[in-house]
């Protein structure tokens, strides 16, 4: 048991090494010279640490607009989704639902699909959306949320179903007798009981809104005011030699919103992420 434990401990720490490791080089990237990056002899550290990247990437024109932005974007992606994803996996345990089976084959399915297989065909989706709601066209911000969204739904709605399902029929019974109507039950009751699911899914769809940069540079084609952060790094890519020390403060910047959502949710994230896996 003790050789077990001790196995797993070892394997884990192992685990979590190669995860981090990454993220300790583009933090170390980022405090980096431009003559230590350049150089052909890479070391796991840095004896003249510096912030010139760090300036460079604040200097960009717009930056607050595009921080603002991404903001804007996952913020309505992370309400929208735990809203609508709540109801729908309300209505998929708690109903009877013709075809539920195949519902849920098709919310597997859907994450199935690579995101750039479907980027071409969402670009003329987009355009045609326009057309008829311009808020949600190509060179805005509603595109961005739209397509977010429907990535989002389909494992939010898997995940929130073992939550909703966990919660006993009789709870909702003795509710109604004493005197609580289903409205009143799904939201005064439920929503509550199920709220370490909903931190799990709003984690995920923070994360995949406020990263994303295929999609932004797809939908957002000429309105500058509209570009999300990520883009805000793309200057520093040229065909004359790419600033490696600004990209990776600018990435580094970049991952200081996603910590401190993690720390205001971390409390509620690891029992909403065991309970999916139950569920």
């Amino acid at each position: 048991m003790r050789r077990s434990r001790a196995v797993a401990n070892t394997a884990a720490v192992v685990i979590a090494v190669l995860v981090a490791f990454p993220l300790y080089w583009m933090v170390l990237s980022a405090f980096k010279p431009e003559a230590e990056l350049q150089s052909t002899d890479p070391r796991p550290w840095t004896t003249a640490p510096t912030l010139d990247g760090f300036r460079r990437v604040l200097t960009v024109d717009g930056l607050g607009g595009y921080f603002l932005n991404s903001l804007l974007v996952a913020g309505a992606v992370v309400l929208l989704s735990l809203l609508m994803s709540f109801l729908a996996a309300v209505a998929l345990t708690r109903f009877r639902i013709k075809g539920r089976a195949v519902l849920l084959l098709m919310l597997l399915v859907a994450q199935m699909v690579p995101v750039e297989a479907l980027t071409i065909p969402l670009f003329f989706l987009m355009r045609q959306v326009g057309s008829a709601a311009p808020a949600f066209g190509l060179n805005h911000l509603g595109s961005l949320v739209l397509v977010h969204l429907a990535f989002s739904l389909p494992l939010a709605i898997w995940m929130l179903r073992g939550f909703v399902a966990a919660v006993p029929v009789e709870l909702e019974e003795a509710a109604t007798l004493d005197g609580a109507s289903r409205t009143r039950f799904v939201w005064q009751v439920l929503f509550p009981l199920v709220a370490p699911g909903l931190v799990a899914t709003s984690v995920l769809s923070f994360i995949h809104a406020w990263n994303d940069f295929l999609f932004a540079k797809t939908f957002i084609i000429s309105a500058t005011e509209n570009q999300t952060l990520p883009m805000a790094i793309l200057v520093f890519f040229s065909p004359q030699g790419n600033d490696w020390g600004a990209i990776m403060a600018g990435s580094t910047l970049m991952t200081i919103p996603v910590l401190i959502f993690f720390v205001l949710v971390q409390r509620n994230l690891v029992s909403g992420l065991s309970g999916a896996v139950k569920g």
